[in-house]
């Protein structure tokens, strides 16, 4: 199907061709950015550095959400506007680190500590905290910006632009309101919410609706999606981001630093109210539950303390819990496919993203 295969839709051909677009559009702009003054390049070679990555996701949902509907007339029109969902993710990935206190992203320095790090070698005058923070933030701004541009100038059609404008409105404005739950969720006393029903929501619309539901609809609306069309990638997709997403919520405690670019226990330091958190809270004993909230957004978390909220998880049965949550989920989104009004290849793909999102390492 165009350039790429269904059985494989996030191979290097893809992740390659996204990249590609990816730096021809920020290196486009570079002359633009240092005409404003030679302080500003340091926007674009940071954009360049944090989008050279990703496991492109959401530029593949939107890919075979078109695909789902049509044969891609204009390949390249159509990987642009996909690409542009990418500079939409690092801008709010580069927000995240900042609201996070994140000290790594993607193996590489969190843009507010690069910032931090030129502040300093620099002799500027101020906090070099401040700078760091007031740089990323605007950074992300620019990347925002950048992700609208690249959108609406990706050269595909008019008409096509215009059905498919509403739904990423919609998805700017559903991260931005599930990213606040989210912020409203680690501020709230335990046991003053029931997190069992707060985590649910915070991922519809933070995750679910972000990384999957409304990239596959864009590219579905860009190629002329019915309701009925539209309606069967959100039965699909509203299951799976939630798999997705409990998936990294195992990762920010279990995974690997090597293989994730992210410190071991981060979510733990960062108090993140995760399913994870939710399931061991409800399974725990008092004492570790005890344990656990004492550990929970303490920030100079060694080894050990990572080790023991661990074995709280493991013991508790939360780490099971979720784990069986995301097969359930994930059952769910494939069985929507099965009958959906969606093109054979494109049911192949979306299957393959289904179990390449929720069977991951990184």
């Amino acid at each position: 199907m165009g350039n790429f295969a269904a059985h494989d839709p996030l191979g290097s051909p893809f992740r390659e061709a996204i990249g590609a677009h990816l730096r021809a559009f920020i290196e486009a702009r570079q002359a633009q950015l240092t005409a404003v003054g030679p302080q500003v390049h340091a926007l674009s070679e940071l954009a360049l550095a944090f989008t050279a990555g990703g496991k492109r996701l959401r530029p593949a949902f939107c890919w075979w959400g078109f695909s789902a509907i049509a044969e891609p007339d204009d390949a390249e029109a159509l990987l642009r506007a996909a690409a542009s969902l990418d500079l939409l993710h690092v801008s709010a990935l580069v927000h995240d680190d900042v609201m996070d206190a994140s000290d790594t992203r993607r193996g590489l320095p969190a843009a507010h500590r690069q910032f931090e790090t030129w502040h300093a070698e620099g002799g500027l005058l101020g906090s070099p905290e401040a700078f760091g923070r007031a740089g990323a933030i605007l950074l992300g701004d620019l990347l925002l910006v950048w992700s609208m541009e690249l959108f609406s100038g990706s050269g595909m059609p008019v008409e096509a632009l215009a059905r498919a404008t509403p739904l990423l409105d919609a998805m700017r404005t559903e991260v931005t309101c599930g990213q606040f739950l989210d912020v409203f969720a680690q501020a709230e006393p335990v046991g003053a919410v029931d997190l069992m029903t707060l985590v649910p929501q915070v991922v519809e619309f933070k995750t679910s609706r972000y990384t999957v539901i409304r990239p596959l609809q864009v590219g579905a609306a860009l190629a002329g999606a019915d309701g009925s069309a539209l309606q069967a990638l959100r039965a699909y997709g509203s299951p799976l981001g939630r798999a997705f997403q409990f998936r990294d919520d195992v990762l920010g405690v279990f995974g690997e630093p090597e293989v994730t670019g992210k410190p071991a226990g981060d979510d733990l330091r960062e108090g993140k109210r995760t399913v994870l958190i939710a399931h061991a809270l409800e399974r725990a004993s008092d004492s570790a539950k005890e344990r656990l909230l004492g550990l929970l957004g303490s920030a100079d978390l060694d080894a050990n303390d990572v080790a023991s909220a661990r074995e709280i998880l493991v013991h508790s049965g939360a780490l099971a819990a979720t784990e069986q949550r995301i097969s359930d989920d994930l059952g769910q989104a494939l069985a929507a496919l099965d009958g959906a009004p969606l093109r054979p290849e494109a049911v192949e793909a979306l299957r393959t993203l289904a179990e390449l999102a929720t069977a991951r390492s990184s």
